[in-house]
């Protein structure tokens, strides 16, 4: 049995859309809903030739995401001090 956890955060199909002559896409509704897009909401466009895909990401998760990092990183710094000092 799935866990709710999983369900969650496994990857959905939300369809299909074609690009328009002005290269624009439709997200689809549903994706929109599930994501919180709106109207206003800045995205991050990220690809990879080599593997032919492209992908995108609200900026401010990308914004969380490296506050975060840069926060655990700090705390690393402090902690291989202490254990340099220890030592």
């Amino acid at each position: 049995m799935e866990s709710s956890l999983f369900k969650q955060n496994a990857p959905k199909f939300y369809g299909a859309t074609t690009v328009g002559e002005r290269g624009q896409v439709v997200i689809p509704a549903e994706a929109r809903r599930d994501f919180e897009i709106t109207p206003t909401t800045k995205l991050l466009v990220f690809g990879s030739r080599g593997h032919g895909g492209l992908m995108l990401t609200k900026a401010e998760t990308v914004s969380e995401f490296i506050t975060t990092a840069t926060g655990m990183l700090e705390r690393l710094e402090t902690l291989a001090k202490s254990l340099k000092e220890e030592g």
